[in-house]
């Protein structure tokens, strides 16, 4: 398995808690378990009933968003608007604009912790697409420089028109902290066209749950243990009607003299975030808000963090190292009841 893949497994897992119980789940009569690749991480989707029509019809969404959004492949519309080194309008799909119009959103909610146009600054530390070999991290001439392409307000959306448009000529957008729950929300607008009711949709990690589970009541999810080694639960959540997104520092970093660098990097500053917020899980009514929203919290730190959520009405989970090695929680606005690991009962 290479590190990408690596990076990008599923960070919940269903809380019956093992593969073998999602077996079950599987050949148990009416009852589907469906998965599949994209993005580069895995998909998978529970049903209730089952629906010869709804794989290809998943799939189908997916591969249009990864079309549209992917910074690997280099003919996507995304690469190509970032290959189109001018300051001209650019064409783009409503999909597409409409992903960038809610990252801006959240941009200017929190002061630009969250940037989609944070690009080269994760690759001039060693992360995503075009990144640099890990090493050296890149001098302070070199961060001025890349700082001078980075910016949300350098990106000037135009839905009506159908285009965007650069400010600067160099700017590039990735939208990886956000696709994978546009793609949960497309995933589940498709099994609600074909009449779906109740199921749970995942796709690398981030959630959706319709309805209620098999066994009735809402479907359980859990919250990783946030550490670099194993998959432990940390606690249970549940969730019905909801989507459920988690951003972290513990998949992808590496040391380097002494220092612990993430990939998850501050556009304000530059550089990776260095306190001590392990991991932040977001609910809301759509998935690509929570995790657009996960990542900016986990950049906004355990202090920062809580007080933006609450300002702007979204419910968040937090989990903060202490300087003990352990870990402390904390929750802002209405998240959902939160169960210790072992303790959600039936």
């Amino acid at each position: 398995m290479t590190p990408r893949a690596r990076r990008l497994l599923p960070i919940f897992l269903l809380v019956l808690v093992a593969l073998t119980a999602r077996t079950l789940w599987c050949q148990a009569p009416g009852k589907t378990l469906l998965v599949g690749q994209t993005m580069g991480t895995s998909w998978s989707v529970t049903l209730v009933e089952p629906d010869p029509r709804a794989r290809e019809a998943i799939q189908a969404r997916l591969d249009a968003v990864n079309a549209a959004m992917s910074t690997w492949d280099p003919d996507s519309e995304l690469s190509r608007f970032n290959a189109h080194a001018s300051s001209e309008p650019f064409p783009l799909s409503s999909e597409t604009l409409g992903v960038m119009s809610l990252a801006r959103e959240v941009s200017e909610a929190t002061g630009g912790a969250f940037d989609v146009t944070v690009r080269p600054l994760v690759a001039a530390w060693g992360f995503g697409a075009g990144a640099r070999i890990p090493g050296a991290g890149p001098v302070d001439e070199d961060l001025v420089a890349l700082r001078a392409r980075v910016g949300f307000e350098r990106l000037v959306l135009d839905p009506a028109g159908g285009t965007a448009q650069k400010r600067h000529p160099q700017l590039e957008v990735d939208l990886s902290a956000i696709a994978k729950g546009f793609g949960v929300d497309e995933v589940a607008r498709a099994l609600s066209e074909l009449g779906h009711e109740r199921f749970l949709v995942e796709v690398g990690g981030e959630v959706r749950a319709l309805g209620e589970r098999p066994a009735g009541g809402s479907w359980r999810l859990a919250i990783e243990r946030p550490e670099p080694d194993g998959r432990a639960v940390h606690a249970v959540v549940e969730l019905r009607d909801l989507a459920m997104a988690t951003s972290g520092d513990y998949r992808s970093f590496y040391e380097q003299e002494g220092e612990r660098l993430t990939h998850i990097v501050d556009p304000r500053v530059g550089r990776p975030v260095s306190h001590g917020l392990a991991s932040v899980s977001v609910v809301h009514q759509n998935a690509a808000t929570a995790d657009a929203w996960a990542t900016a919290l986990t950049v906004l730190g355990p202090d920062e963090g809580p007080r933006v959520a609450v300002a702007s009405g979204i419910a968040a989970y937090f989990i903060v190292r202490t300087p003990q090695g352990s870990y402390e929680t904390r929750r802002a606005g209405q998240f959902p009841p939160v169960h210790a690991a072992g303790k959600q009962g039936r």
